[in-house]
């Protein structure tokens, strides 16, 4: 039922010695909110002051940060890699670099991998390991953060109880995605008047819902810690919410897709728009917005899900599942969140980051003594999605083709340079 999921830092690269000069420097964490120097020496934050205070040493760097951004760099909790199996949609080369393009110092991958069940000898083997738990404290010793039934929700009741028993035991965290297939069978997209319309089989919100209270209330009972994973209806915040005033440590994620768009925008039937949880109704939307300021949801995660064109240019009912979202999570947020003045700034940054204490990493700052983990970005370039293509191996981005403000320009993860955008390392060298 549970496999590893394990973090990935984009930078295993030579430690950066570098000064970012006259940035605005801003982490809700530290205080930090104005313009100012930073200083990286081998990989490590060592000095941070007024704007012009400090110089950058010999050998060092200098990058004019006059006019951009800095702030610790995002974590990502949910995200598919597609290797061992699929690399021809991903692998760790090009999974990572999206992740640095997108402003990410760390990813956690999510285990949905091949090799696929293509013969009968595996599929008894399969299920005959099915009916067991994963070895979970070992898996935790060798490094594990968390376990998932991620793509694989677990039906039986009686299963996650004593999944969430061996959980309380080892440590990490159970991350789950929430859905009845009894109920979502079939489904291409959220059942409502737009399904209804286009006559496409749809995925009723209880689907989730029920499923995210049975969930809570296990937790609650076993004293177990869960994470539910990519929520998508305002039902299944109530549960979340109720749980949590209840004291069960239960937390939650939203996608950047679920707080900007709706299964209105499912319209014309374009397969980049077909996730699963699917796209819901505007009043879930607004609900999902609302839980993300207030903290019931607790971070953004993206479910970064590329996936090669022969398995989206099909009819939508036939497309596979999902979006990329690594490269475009922050510029999307920002545009059509922070910008209307819907969200403030230092909470997108808060909640962009707030994904590593859920899967036991150190939480990104800027102070002196962390690691050199930070983006900076310009807020006031405008870009296309997908115009310039994209770092990951797959195209099928949800927002590919609208224009965005909030453009990444270099990356330090774990204190080296993760990322350098193109026209940004001719400007700097």
């Amino acid at each position: 039922m549970t496999d590893p999921s394990g973090s990935l830092f984009v930078a295993p690269a030579p430690r950066a010695d570098l000064l970012v000069a006259g940035a605005h420097l801003l982490d809700p964490r530290t205080g930090l909110d104005g313009p100012g120097d930073l200083l990286v020496r081998e990989g490590t934050i060592a000095a941070i002051g007024e704007p012009g205070s400090l110089d950058a040493p010999d050998g060092a760097e200098r990058i004019d940060g006059t006019g951009r951004h800095l702030f610790p760099a995002f974590v990502d909790p949910h995200v598919h890699l597609r290797t061992p199996g699929q690399e021809h949609k991903e692998d760790l080369e090009t999974g990572t670099r999206a992740a640095a393009a997108g402003g990410f110092c760390a990813i956690v991958a999510m285990p949905n991998t091949d090799p696929p069940l293509d013969s009968a000898a595996l599929l008894l083997a399969v299920r005959e390991v099915a009916e067991q738990l994963t070895d979970m404290t070992e898996l935790r010793d060798a490094g594990a953060l968390g376990f998932t039934d991620d793509g694989l929700p677990v039906v039986s009741a009686g299963l996650l109880r004593r999944a969430m028993q061996y959980q309380r035991l080892c440590g990490g965290v159970l991350a789950l995605h929430e859905e009845d297939p009894a109920l979502s069978d079939g489904g291409a997209m959220h059942e409502g008047e737009v399904s209804a319309r286009l006559g496409v089989a749809g995925i009723p919100a209880v689907s989730e819902s029920t499923m995210v209270a049975r969930d809570a209330q296990l937790a609650e009972h076993e004293g177990a810690r869960i994470h539910i994973q990519h929520l998508s209806c305002r039902d299944s915040i109530d549960a979340v919410a109720r749980a949590k005033d209840r004291g069960a440590a239960v937390t939650a994620e939203v996608t950047p897709h679920h707080l900007l768009l709706t299964d209105a925008d499912v319209e014309g039937l374009d397969t980049r728009r077909k996730m699963n949880p699917p796209l819901r109704t505007e009043a879930d939307r607004e609900a999902l917005i609302e839980a993300l300021r207030s903290g019931v949801i607790d971070c953004i995660a993206t479910d970064h899900a590329p996936h090669h064109h022969d398995d989206k240019d099909v009819p939508f009912e036939d497309a596979a599942f999902g979006s990329t979202g690594l490269e475009t999570a922050f510029a999307v947020l920002y545009t059509e969140l922070v910008i209307p003045g819907i969200l403030a700034l230092p909470l997108l940054v808060q909640r962009l980051t707030d994904g590593a204490a859920i899967v036991d990493l150190p939480t990104p700052r800027l102070a002196v003594g962390e690691p050199g983990n930070a983006c900076l970005i310009d807020l006031a370039t405008s870009w296309h999605v997908g115009e310039a293509g994209y770092e990951s191996r797959s195209e099928n981005s949800a927002f590919a083709g609208r224009t965005v403000k909030g453009r990444v320009l270099l990356t330090l993860a774990a204190g080296a340079v993760a990322y350098r955008e193109r026209t940004f390392a001719l400007s700097a060298a």
